[in-house]
């Protein structure tokens, strides 16, 4: 594939315009800012630039160079020599080295001899450096670059090896006496390897980013983009300043040998090396910003690839599931992505070929009420599945596959990690190894398509990788595991068998409130936050059922709002120990209650069913609403809802002894209540209209186009508002329903 750099040419001779309407792939304020006279010079420095169609393979050949220069330009303590690692002695390796080299030593040895010559008959550094791209027109901009570096490499690694070997070789001793090498003057040695090592250092530096950039992938950068077209263009310019600080350095090793053992005066070279080391550094930032935007557009147009890849294999018929569960959750060869929740073992993807597999998908400040629920439904429908050989057998598999967005948190960040392992602790089920193994564009993938915004959601895919479910969660919570397997066939099928009454607004959270359900028992379902409000409430009630001579029941449900938490929680110890009526002491079945509601409301908004005839919506938007307002109370008959009303229920208790009693003993309990809070007391007091919250991180698809007030049946106005949330532990905790 044509690389970035190459490419450039090939543009240039074919006329191209380099203006392609696109997005942008570098700001314009990336790049190297020339001056006037660096534009003059790059216009000759391109007039000698003529390369052919050969390939030199520069970056084996600059970790030759890079190994030379490491070992040449240690202080002077010799030992540090043997601190660094060993060059490989694989013969393949270096087999392949001696090809390289065979193509283009008489290169490095033309230019290295240049170099030489040309600095010591007193030519001009810029003289020079024209000179060597004049002798390498031929290659490109990277392999000028590499092929000048190894000469200095040649002409510098000769010179500290005669160095080094001096004291303890006669050959070198001997050679070095005839290079004029002062060996024995440590301090001439100390200063030009200090002055010289900054330098040399960022002529490594410019020199890997050129050839970094000359690699990138046609594919993804091209040219088309006007900035970055600028960008590449000064790239001969980076490459020129760098030749030159090659001159420079040859020239300086020259001029020491040419003194022989006399000292020499530095200072004027220092300047020289120090102010071309600072122009190098700054050419280098440049060019590694350049790198680091360049990688990240190659990563977005991989990412878009893969989407778009991963999107057509969803529209696509398979005979198992493996394609799919393999490019979500993207396992690399030899690795184990899942944990077995109960062995803790890890285990392959193929424990899932076939299966129906439910994807519990959450970011890592996922409800510990949520997982505690979801693991007791889970838990029930394992052991009652268990066979007459002990081992259970599920129709399903739960995976979880846990988010974090950007992954670059995770990865520096310690406390998510412990995080994330103390969330996978108890799971039972099936999870992701790591989030590290759920790629970007998967992410991506799941928010475009199943529409996850880090809420959890639970996505169902049958045994051939099929998409059952895009969010299974309501109907986990509505009817648990008997919603198998999560079609919406199936949750129409259940939702034909359902009627409005107390059995489904509690079924599956407290057997105690399902065991008060017969013909003889009146039950008030209540919630609210004014703890003065139930005690009235609750006493006026239940002195209303001891008058009447009914067996009534209380219980208290909380509120949906759980940023007020704490508060609930404080009121239902109240409750409990006041004995004003029953209460839940665990905080997950409060969330459960609120959580089921909710789930009924959105699956009959998905399946299309939110008009104002079905009595199972009116009732839910009820109850959701007066929860807004306040207190509010639910009265049952047995299994048989009476009525749904809001606070003022707690007047109609109250004055039960001035009105209504009368009429208990012919109109019956249920029906002498009803008649005057209906009647009388919200003739005064009128009938609140309805009111609704949806997250805007629900799915949009369920957040209904329009919906008619359930008391005065006009239709609801539509509002955007915003909710403060400045403390993360009230955000992580403010109605976190999934839906």
């Amino acid at each position: 594939m044509e690389s970035l750099i190459k490419s450039q040419h090939a543009q240039k001779q074919a006329g191209h315009s380099g203006k392609t309407p696109g997005t942008e792939i570098i700001p314009a304020t990336t790049g190297l800012t020339m001056s006037s006279d660096e534009s003059m010079m790059l216009k000759l420095i391109q007039q000698t630039h003529s390369p052919d169609a050969r390939e030199v393979q520069v970056r084996g050949l600059l970790s030759l160079v890079e190994d030379i220069l490491d070992r040449a330009t240690l202080d002077s303590d010799d030992s540090n020599a043997s601190m660094l690692p060993l060059p490989t002695d694989d013969k393949l390796m270096q087999s392949s080295m001696m090809s390289v080299l065979d193509s283009v030593s008489y290169a490095i040895d033309r230019v290295a001899c240049e170099i030489a010559y040309k600095s010591l008959t007193g030519s001009d550094a810029h003289e020079i450096t024209m000179s060597v791209f004049e002798h390498l027109s031929s290659f490109h901009w990277d392999g000028k670059l590499v092929l000048t570096l190894a000469a200095f490499a040649l002409n510098y690694g000769e010179f500290w090896l005669l160095v080094q070997f001096y004291s303890k070789n006669q050959l070198a001793k001997s050679l070095a006496m005839l290079k004029l090498v002062p060996v024995q003057n440590r301090v001439t040695l100390e200063s030009v390897s200090q002055g010289l090592n900054d330098l040399i250092r960022e002529m490594k530096s410019v020199t890997a980013c050129v050839v970094e950039l000359s690699e990138l992938p046609g594919r993804y950068i091209t040219l088309d983009d006007p900035q970055l077209s600028r960008i590449i263009s000064t790239i001969p310019i980076a490459v020129y300043w760098t030749i030159r600080s090659i001159v420079a350095c040859i020239s300086q090793i020259n001029m020491i040998t040419a003194m022989g053992h006399e000292m020499m005066n530095t200072q004027m070279d220092s300047w020289e090396t120090s102010m071309l080391a600072n122009k190098l550094k700054n050419i280098h930032d440049h060019l590694a910003e350049t790198l680091r935007l360049c990688y990240r557009h190659i990563e977005k147009q991989r990412s878009t690839e893969s989407l778009k890849m991963l999107h057509s294999l969803f529209d696509t018929t398979h005979i198992d599931n493996m394609k799919i569960l393999t490019a979500l959750i993207h396992p690399k060869e030899h690795i184990m992505p899942l944990q077995d929740g109960l062995t803790k073992r890890k285990v392959h993807l193929d424990v899932l070929r076939r299966k129906t597999v439910l994807l519990l998908i959450s970011d890592l400040n996922i409800l510990q009420d949520e997982l505690s629920i979801f693991e007791q439904i889970y838990t029930e429908s394992r052991s009652n599945l268990l066979g007459a050989d002990g081992k259970s057998h599920m129709p399903y598999e739960v995976v979880w596959v846990p988010i974090v967005d950007p992954i670059e948190d995770y990865e520096r960040s310690p406390s998510l990690q412990k995080k994330f392992e103390a969330l996978r602790a108890p799971m039972p089920w099936y999870t992701v190894d790591s989030p590290k193994l759920v790629e970007r564009y998967v992410v991506e993938f799941m928010r475009e398509r199943w529409h996850f915004m880090n809420k959890p959601i639970l996505v169902v895919l049958d045994p051939q990788g099929n998409e059952a479910s895009l969010n299974a969660l309501h109907m986990i919570w509505i009817w648990g595991t008997e919603a198998f397997p999560f079609t919406r066939a199936r949750e129409e099928e259940l939702w034909r068998r359902e009627t409005f009454t107390l059995n489904l607004i509690v079924d599956g959270i407290d057997a105690v409130i399902f065991n008060w359900i017969n013909p003889e028992n009146y039950i008030f379902l209540y919630g609210g936050d004014d703890l003065d409000w139930i005690r009235r409430f609750t006493m006026a009630a239940k002195a209303t059922a001891k008058d009447s001579n009914v067996k009534l029941e209380m219980a208290y449900v909380g509120k949906r709002n759980h940023s007020h938490r704490e508060q609930i929680r404080r009121i239902s110890e109240a409750v409990r120990a006041e004995n004003l009526s029953h209460s839940w002491a665990e905080p997950a079945l409060m969330w459960f209650f609120w959580a089921r509601l909710e789930s009924m409301l959105y699956s009959k908004i998905q399946l299309g069913k939110s008009d104002d005839h079905d009595e199972v919506m009116q009732g839910i938007k009820k109850i959701l609403s007066y929860d807004k307002l306040g207190g509010w109370a639910l009265l049952s008959k047995g299994a048989e809802i009476v009525m749904i009303t809001h606070g003022v229920i707690e007047r109609t208790v109250t004055v039960y002894d001035r009105t209504w009693k009368t009429h208990v003993p012919t109109k019956g309990y249920t029906k002498a209540m009803y008649d005057h809070h209906h009647d009388e007391v919200l003739r005064e007091t009128g009938h609140p209209c309805a009111h609704f919250d949806f997250h805007i991180t629900a799915r949009s698809g369920r957040i209904p186009e329009k919906m008619n007030c359930f008391e005065c049946h006009r239709p609801m106005e539509k509002y955007m508002s915003f909710a403060c949330c400045h403390d993360e532990k009230l955000l992580d905790q403010d109605e976190n329903y999934n839906f």
